[in-house]
């Protein structure tokens, strides 16, 4: 009966993919005109005419476009988006002067933000990198190993550990009247270690190595709860846990109350982000040849929290987030949790098995196919209410790109298929 159901969710997923998620990126999201990419869209998935292209949603739709490619999605024109998305991050974002990615421009490239953004750099590290893995385009990985290097060399907190995350254009560290200045947070950390990963499959040194196997014990020590092994959101500099803000420049969109901070600040956490650090994990550990056995209590302990606390057993699908000891907080479902959730429990299906984990991947998988997919447009609808009605009707923004659903997608598809091989 479990072998029936993976072949099942597989070939809906697959179904999904090939006939209405990348359609709908590939038949709107192009600009002839300007090169780039064209990100905002209604419900019905017409442009809203919002004159901005950031470094987030630019990188974001270079790296789905490239993992469709290099799974063989698509037929070429994916591969033919990316190098074009490729060309206008290039020539319209990178700071000629100073080296490294501007934060925000319009549409036809003119400089609206010249902030570098660590979480933006993070991600064009990471799209350059899957650029390369799926083309070998030379220059995608030059560009990687520059903004590495920059990264390196200006964000690095050498006293402290880990990395400063919003800077001036020149790189110096901005004023402290820009809220969220003098943070370090969970989410940006474990970006930078998946791009981290990403360069390392790229060059297979020993800066990236060990870059890499630093910034995993950077989180591992510095930004799990130690009792429960969830991410602790914001900290100050010197790693003292500090209360959730509404970051000015990068999370925009968060749904933070009016004063700009959330309730319990000291003591939430992201169902989504753990879950997504989870699997994450796993794939740089892999990537390092670490026997993951090394780390399963840690992941095991992660996945679980989730498992127990984050899933509704009632109305299907992951909630946003909740305290640290498990009581929820906020039971809306947001689209991009329910993605990473599913990438994280097939993780567990294949290393913790799957007479556990499976049933909860129904779970999350039945709920996205039947209250979080937007069919009429083919993307997913942002923000639903816990049992699945929907609050926000965007299909895109400069943060809901296709990262998420294309990434989570295709990913599933292979994780169903190597748990095929487990079930008997």
């Amino acid at each position: 009966m479990i072998k029936d159901e993976i072949l099942n969710s597989k070939s809906e997923l697959e179904k999904y993919l090939k006939e209405k998620l990348l359609p709908f990126w590939l038949d709107r999201c192009m600009d002839y005109k300007n090169g780039g990419f064209i990100t905002h869209f209604d419900k019905n998935g017409e442009d809203t005419q919002v004159n901005e292209k950031s470094l987030i949603s630019q990188t974001r739709v270079i790296y789905s476009f490239s993992l469709a490619q290099k799974h063989g999605y698509g037929n070429s024109k994916c591969g033919s988006f990316a190098a074009e998305g490729i060309n206008f991050l290039i020539e319209k974002l990178w700071d000629k002067t100073y080296g490294g990615f501007y934060w925000m421009a319009d549409r036809e490239g003119n400089i609206l933000d010249d902030k570098k953004i660590l979480y933006g750099q993070s991600f064009a590290i990471y799209s350059l990198c899957e650029h390369f893995l799926a083309t070998g385009d030379k220059r995608s990985l030059d560009y990687a190993e520059k903004t590495f290097d920059l990264v390196l060399k200006h964000c690095t907190d050498s006293f402290n550990g880990g990395y400063f995350e919003i800077m001036n254009r020149d790189w110096d560290l901005v004023s402290s009247n820009v809220i969220g200045s003098d943070r370090k947070t969970f989410d940006v950390h474990m970006h930078l270690m998946e791009s981290f990963t990403n360069i390392f499959k790229c060059k297979k040194d020993h800066l990236s190595r060990r870059k890499l196997l630093e910034i995993i014990d950077i989180i591992k020590y510095r930004m799990l709860h130690p009792d429960y092994g969830t991410g602790m959101p914001q900290f100050t500099f010197d790693w003292k846990l500090a209360p959730n803000v509404k970051l000015d420049i990068v999370w925009g969109m968060d749904r933070f109350e009016d004063n700009g901070t959330k309730n319990n600040p000291k003591n939430i956490t992201s169902y989504g982000h753990n879950i997504e650090f989870a699997w994450l994990l796993c794939t740089a550990l892999e990537e390092l040849g670490i026997d993951l056995n090394k780390y399963s209590p840690l992941i095991k302990k992660i996945i679980d929290h989730t498992v127990k606390f984050g899933i509704d057993y009632k109305y299907g699908g992951i909630y946003v987030e909740g305290l640290h000891n498990g009581k929820v907080t906020d039971d809306q479902k947001e689209f991009w949790q329910q993605a990473e959730a599913m990438i994280g429990i097939l993780y567990a299906c294949d290393l913790f098995g799957y007479k556990t984990y499976w049933k909860v991947y129904k779970n999350i998988h039945n709920f996205i196919f039947s209250k979080a997919i937007n069919y009429s447009a083919g993307e997913w609808w942002p923000l639903l209410t816990r049992k699945g009605e929907v609050l926000w009707h965007h299909m895109g923004n400069s943060w809901k790109i296709n990262y998420h659903t294309i990434r989570s997608t295709i990913l599933s598809i292979d994780l169903l298929n190597k748990l095929l091989l487990s079930v008997k």
